[in-house]
């Protein structure tokens, strides 16, 4: 996510016509990440934001997710990224036995039940959005993620079965 250094400008003129000035749009050089954390048993995230994908950003989850769940294992699914086996993460892991981390296959995204929470949170925190600083991306991502939390419900794989259909005449499906 990078936020712009200006504010966008408007869709439409006053008297309801589009605007067909091209747009003059162009990033700056502050970029910030997102990580997250889902508890699949009861939907509850945990989110935070770095100025960067590296080592200590992915440490700083690691310690926010076993703080938010502070008794039983921990079975973490990762990514295969080069971040998430390096040898502060390793280092952390061994002072922390209860937390495993389970790497996915490669190109196997769709297995984390995370990725299917990210459409949600982009959805309810970024999408519409025009965001000037990084602490705007923060502000946003601790808004969406406590509204996302608020009503949390366990995630699973696969559809839930569909419902009995039920029949209002009967006789007619019996010719």
């Amino acid at each position: 996510m990078t936020p712009r250094a200006f504010p966008p400008p408007p869709g439409w003129s006053p008297d309801g016509h589009r605007i067909k000035v091209p747009l003059d749009y162009g990033r700056g050089p502050d970029k910030t990440w997102v990580y997250g954390a889902l508890r699949v048993r009861d939907g509850q995230a945990v989110t935070l934001n770095a100025s960067s994908r590296n080592t200590a950003g992915y440490l700083a989850l690691l310690k926010a997710a076993t703080a938010a769940n502070p008794d039983g294992e921990l079975h973490l699914i990762t990514d295969n990224l080069a971040s998430h086996k390096s040898p502060p993460i390793q280092e952390w892991l061994d002072a922390n036995p209860r937390v495993r981390q389970v790497f996915l296959p490669t190109g196997a995204c769709w297995l984390n039940l995370i990725e299917a929470w990210w459409r949600l949170f982009r959805r309810e925190a970024l999408a519409g959005q025009s965001f000037a600083t990084a602490e705007d991306v923060a502000e946003a991502t601790r808004a969406a993620t406590g509204r996302l939390n608020r009503r949390a419900t366990p995630w699973v794989w696969g559809r839930p079965r569909r419902p009995h259909r039920r029949f209002r005449r009967r006789f007619v499906y019996r010719l």
